[in-house]
């Protein structure tokens, strides 16, 4: 184990490196796009998980008399997915016995280039660097960035940070952190971020609608996310805007959306040529999960003539698992595996 903070960092973010290697998690990302699947990956290394409401306690990490993890159920999928992934490091870092509670992971899910505290657990900076260096790798920030088209200068932007972080499947905060600590923005830019709460970017995204609760995320998806997953939860909001050639009789099929379980809350169209008429617009569709049995599945989208339905122009295909935050009994990815061997 490192003596000095730098050394626990590096120590935690080559594990992770080594892990994605031995994994072969980049090749994999770059065709299914989304977040790491870090509960996948626990089943990878065969690695005993339980899901537990916990009281107190984020997660712990037991290496004997077999090495296992916990990890609460009381959490939203973000702080699940950071615990399990912290947990994971511990067992891959051969730690000692550990139990997270919030003042300790939260804390420090910052990952600051200097010790947030006088005299820092070495062990947990690497559990947490390993964590940040899993979950957030600086590879696929980059994937992230070339398949939405963001330019550096966009990750100073708030509204294009929270949808990077849904796509990595961590905190609003956390990303934040993660992009200040690669260089990737300046602290001042960090600092701003911060203060653009993620409940107010979910309001501008929902424009009129008020959902019951702002805890579920808003995803903002376009043509640029066909193809590639959705890892989110069960009280999430999604908004569409694709491009529609209306003016050549092409419609998206949004029957189709209703026919995967979901319900659509607003629809409406709006030009990106005021001066002509029959030119391209872009169809604004806001949706929300309607169906239990729609929680976990393939989207597809078409946009043809109506009268023309097996000839489409553009097709938009996600693959989505809304089942989260994950609940007591087996993770979503292990769900997945017993279904895969049925």
């Amino acid at each position: 184990m490192a003596t000095d903070y730098a050394g626990a960092v590096r120590n935690g973010a080559m594990a992770a490196a080594r892990l994605h290697v031995e994994f072969g998690t980049q090749a994999k990302m770059q065709q299914q796009g989304g977040g790491i699947d870090v509960f996948d990956a626990v089943l990878g290394v065969h690695l005993p998980l339980l899901l537990r409401p916990l009281d107190g306690l984020l997660g712990a990490y037991l290496p004997d008399p077999i090495p296992g993890i916990l990890v609460t159920t009381e959490r939203p999928l973000s702080i699940q997915r950071f615990t399990a992934a912290h947990e994971l490091g511990h067992f891959r870092l051969r730690h000692r016995p550990s139990l997270d509670d919030e003042n300790n992971i939260l804390r420090r899910m910052t990952m600051t280039a200097t010790p947030t505290a006088a005299d820092p657990d070495m062990q947990e900076v690497e559990a947490d660097a390993f964590a940040v260096g899993f979950l957030m790798p600086r590879w696929l920030i980059g994937w992230h960035c070339l398949r939405q088209g963001w330019l550096a200068s966009d990750l100073r932007k708030p509204h294009v940070v929270y949808q990077l972080s849904l796509r990595l499947g961590a905190s609003y905060e956390a990303t934040t952190w993660t992009l200040q600590r690669y260089n990737l923005i300046a602290g001042e830019a960090g600092r701003a971020l911060r203060q653009s709460p993620p409940r107010q970017l979910k309001i501008d995204l929902l424009e009129g609608h008020r959902p019951s609760d702002y805890r579920g995320d808003v995803w903002l998806l376009t043509e640029r996310d066909a193809d590639t997953r959705i890892d989110g939860s069960r009280n999430d909001h999604f908004v569409l805007r694709l491009n529609e050639h209306s003016g050549g009789g092409y419609l998206w099929n949004m029957d189709q959306l209703r026919e995967s379980g979901f319900v659509i809350i607003h629809d409406d169209r709006e030009s990106t040529d005021h001066e002509g008429v029959g030119g391209p617009v872009v169809r604004h569709v806001t949706a929300g999960l309607e169906l239990e049995e729609g929680q976990r599945g393939q989207l597809s989208l078409n946009e043809a003539r109506p009268w023309q339905p097996g000839s489409p122009i553009s097709r938009v295909t996600l693959n989505y698992d809304l089942t989260g935050p994950e609940e007591q009994g087996f993770s979503r990815a292990e769900r997945r595996r017993l279904l895969e061997a049925a």
